[in-house]
Formats: structure tokens, C-alpha cells, sequence
């Protein structure tokens, strides 16, 4: 009996699993087809600014009258501004697709790895329960029900402990991003009192590595949204989440002209803050939740040894 209780439980855990990976699988192909566009448009933003510069470049009319008027300089700079941006962004939302893609992938293949878990399941169950109305022990239907809530609850707690670490790690993104903005705001502040071009170099390099670590943060904050499919959380916090997709394209916009001016870096930072203050307070909701499952699951298993032990006093 202990080996078939424990296929029962084993086969409880495949069929929630399963449903998991649906409802996962659901949100990923949403996401795949909102970014498919938004990869389309990015890539084509990024051709015509790449074009625009190439005719800044070329010999063309408008290239000679911004030489005429000798702004061309000028005009060459921001128009090689725009398109390293929009490469930038576009490079940012290649890297999403693709791994948005290889999440699907990896889904998929466990969920072909759990096919006809469920019509098992229900078989087993059916079994069971019968073989309990032929014992006729109040007994054994209340452990029989108490395994199943045990099982629901461990399932949950796995599920809220997913979340959490997918949303840890974009916490930590996020602090790495702020130690980058920060050292790049304190030797653009040396930078102004005349450091030269050392400085300069320094400050651009912490910039670069904030940009390389955003396109990071970008990734992980799709499976964090992806972790908290069907986890219950209140509405207020859903906006945040959602809000936490369009994170890069705030970020990137107009920050790289001015990227040497220090008002754009606290600007920077002020961004990359809000998000932060945002994941955390997903978090938190996410502890509070991890916390309620556990004392929950601490009472049932305590309740399950309560009835055995009574059980096996009556025999």
C-alpha cells in the first residue's frame, strides 16, 4: 500500500506540474509574439538610422549643405547617436526573443516528458477511492484527503520558490546596474573638475557595463514574469510586473547623447531605482505568500502523523 500512496502522490505531482508548464507555456507564447513585433520594429528603426548616417556620409545633397553651413559634424554625430541607440535597443530585444525561444523550447520538451501523467492519475485516484469505500474508515479518507492537500501545498511551495529565485536574480542585476551607474557618476564628477580623457574612459566603461548588465536584467525579468504565472498576487502588483517588460526602451531612450551629462546619469539611476523598488515589493508579497504555504503545510503534516497515529491505537 505504502508503494501505491507514494505512485499516487508521485503521479498527483506530474498532473500540477503539468498544468505548470501550460499555463507557463501560455505566457511564453504571449510573449514571444509581443516581442516578435516589437523585434521587427526595432530592426527596422535600426536600418534607417543606419542609412540616415550612411547618407550623412555619402555624397549626397543633404551631406553637402550641412558641409555648406558646417554643421555637418554636428548633425553626423547625432545622427550616429540615434543609430547606435536604436542598435543598442534592438540587440536588447534580439536577446529577449532568444531566450524567450529557448525557454519555450524547454517547456515543451518536459511537457511531452509528462504526457498522460493526468488519465494515470485519474485512474490511480479512481482505485484508490474505491478501494477506501471497501475499508469504510472515516480514518482513511481523512488521510487520504490530508496527502492530497500535503502534496498540493508542496507543489506550491516549489512553485513560490521558483518565483523568488527568478526574482532575486533580477534584484541582483539591478544592483550591479546601480554600482556601475554610480562609479560612472562619481568619475563624471572628476571628469568636470578637469580629469581628462582617463576619467572619461573610466566613466564609459562603467556606462557600458550598466547597458551590458540591462540587457541582462531585460531577460530575467521576462522568466521572473514568466515564474509568476498562476501565483495569485494582488492587481496593484500585476501592473508592476507587466510594467517591468518595457524596462530597456525607457532606459535607452535619449540616455546616449547625454550619456556625459551627470543629470542623465541620476536619471539612470532613478529608472534602474524604480524597478528595483518595484521587483522588491513583488518579493516581499512572494515571502509572504512562501511563509503562509509553509506554517499551512507544517499544520497538515502535523494533522497526517495525528490521524495515523489514532488510526493505528484503534487497531
Amino acid at each position: 500500500m505504502a508503494y501505491y500512496d507514494e505512485q499516487l502522490q508521485l503521479l498527483q505531482q506530474q498532473t500540477m506540474q503539468k498544468k505548470r508548464k501550460e499555463s507557463k507555456l501560455k505566457e511564453l507564447y504571449t510573449q514571444h509574439e509581443v516581442l516578435s513585433t516589437r523585434a521587427d520594429e526595432l530592426r527596422k528603426s535600426k536600418l534607417d538610422a543606419q542609412a540616415d548616417v550612411e547618407h550623412l556620409e555619402g555624397r549626397s545633397l543633404t551631406a553637402f549643405f550641412y558641409a555648406v553651413i558646417g554643421k555637418k559634424d554636428e548633425k553626423l554625430n547625432k545622427e550616429r547617436e540615434e543609430a547606435y541607440a536604436a542598435r543598442v535597443k534592438y540587440d536588447v530585444i534580439a536577446r529577449e526573443l532568444f531566450a524567450v525561444e529557448e525557454d519555450i523550447r524547454h517547456n515543451e520538451t518536459e511537457l511531452i516528458q509528462l504526457r498522460g501523467c493526468e488519465q494515470q492519475y485519474e485512474k490511480m485516484l479512481k482505485d484508490k477511492a474505491d478501494a477506501i469505500k471497501a475499508i469504510g474508515s472515516q480514518e482513511a479518507v481523512k488521510i487520504f484527503r490530508t496527502e492530497e492537500r500535503i502534496t498540493y501545498l508542496e507543489n506550491q511551495m516549489n512553485e513560490i520558490k521558483e518565483a523568488l529565485i527568478a526574482g532575486e536574480t533580477a534584484l541582483s542585476i539591478t544592483n550591479r546596474i546601480l554600482a556601475s551607474l554610480g562609479s560612472a557618476e562619481g568619475w563624471g564628477t572628476w571628469d568636470l573638475l578637469g580629469g581628462g580623457l582617463l576619467t572619461d574612459m573610466a566613466k564609459h566603461g562603467h556606462l557600458d557595463e550598466a547597458q551590458k548588465q540591462v540587457e541582462y536584467l531585460q531577460v530575467q525579468l521576462h522568466r521572473f514574469k514568466t515564474e509568476l504565472t498562476d501565483i495569485t498576487i494582488h492587481a496593484d502588483m500585476q501592473v508592476s510586473i507587466d510594467s517591468f517588460l518595457c524596462f530597456a526602451d525607457y532606459f535607452f531612450d535619449g540616455l546616449f547623447a547625454d550619456w556625459a551629462v551627470l543629470d542623465k546619469i541620476k536619471q539612470s539611476q532613478t529608472q534602474v531605482q524604480n524597478i528595483k523598488s518595484q521587483i522588491e515589493s513583488v518579493l516581499n508579497r512572494l515571502t509572504s505568500m512562501f511563509n503562509s504555504v509553509a506554517k499551512e503545510l507544517e499544520g497538515e503534516k502535523a494533522g497526517l502523523n495525528d490521524l495515523i497515529i489514532r488510526t493505528n491505537m484503534k487497531k
